[in-house]
């Protein structure tokens, strides 16, 4: 599916259960080993290793950090959409979350794909990597590993990420790509703060110790190990306890 007509068809699903023409069924879900629909061919997917320097003196350099922020935004569109069908019986509030989650991650891609297209490239021009998807997929069949190694791992991994990307593009006189990231953030802070507020419900449903429970889910899982400069206020706004906030110092 064209990414562009995918964010649209994201755009219109939110908007149909605003409206109430769209009912969100809690005892529905897909298959644990079935794939998410609506994957482009473009762009070509390769190690993270490979896709490329970003040099900021140069347009194509700028432009192929565009594209790798707008990759990011369209994975996450799907991650949500993922989150929304993947796992039934939770209760009502959790599939309103992720279509909400799912709407503004299509708003970040359309903003990034039209700032791209101004620069005089598109979305699929440059080579990509796909290692946030490779973790949805891994945790498929465990929505307790998803809230905690998606959403509040690689997820959260944007709050700290997105301070010092910004700062790049605005000394490079883009601030039109600043300000999006400024939208970005606030959005994520939000994002987050779901994963964290579900991941919390669940283990409480199954007498489950946060601290102690994530630290199991990321070696099973081999999630990446955090690395700083961390964004804490971000973090913070985001519902990480004071414990874990002091953990990353």
């Amino acid at each position: 599916m064209d990414p562009a007509v995918k964010a649209d068809k994201v755009a219109a699903m939110a908007a149909a259960w605003k409206a109430g023409a769209l009912a969100l069924d809690p005892d529905a879900a897909i298959e644990a080993g079935a794939t998410i629909p609506g994957r482009p061919a473009r762009p070509e997917l390769v190690p993270p290793r490979l896709v490329g320097r970003r040099s900021m003196a140069t347009l194509e350099g700028r432009a192929m950090l565009i594209h790798a922020l707008a990759h990011i935004e369209f994975n996450a569109t799907n991650l949500a959409l993922d989150a929304l069908w993947r796992f039934a019986g939770m209760p009502a509030g959790y599939y309103t979350d992720w279509l909400r989650v799912s709407r503004e991650e299509a708003i970040h891609f359309s903003m990034l794909s039209a700032h791209l297209q101004g620069l005089g490239y598109g979305y699929g021009d440059f080579c990509a990597h796909d290692s946030l998807w490779e973790m949805v997929e891994k945790t498929s069949g465990d929505i307790v590993a998803r809230m905690a190694l998606v959403p509040r791992t690689l997820e959260a991994r944007g709050l700290d990420a997105i301070p010092p990307l910004r700062a790049k593009l605005a000394q490079a006189g883009d601030m039109a790509a600043a300000r999006i990231l400024d939208r970005i953030l606030e959005d994520e802070i939000g994002h987050v703060a779901i994963g964290n507020h579900w991941y919390v419900y669940l283990c409480g449903q199954r007498a489950l110790e946060p601290r102690a429970t994530y630290d199991v889910l990321a070696a099973r899982y081999r999630a990446p190990a955090l690395k700083g400069p961390f964004n804490i206020a971000a973090r913070r706004l985001a519902g990480f306890t004071e414990s874990e906030l002091a953990s990353l110092d």
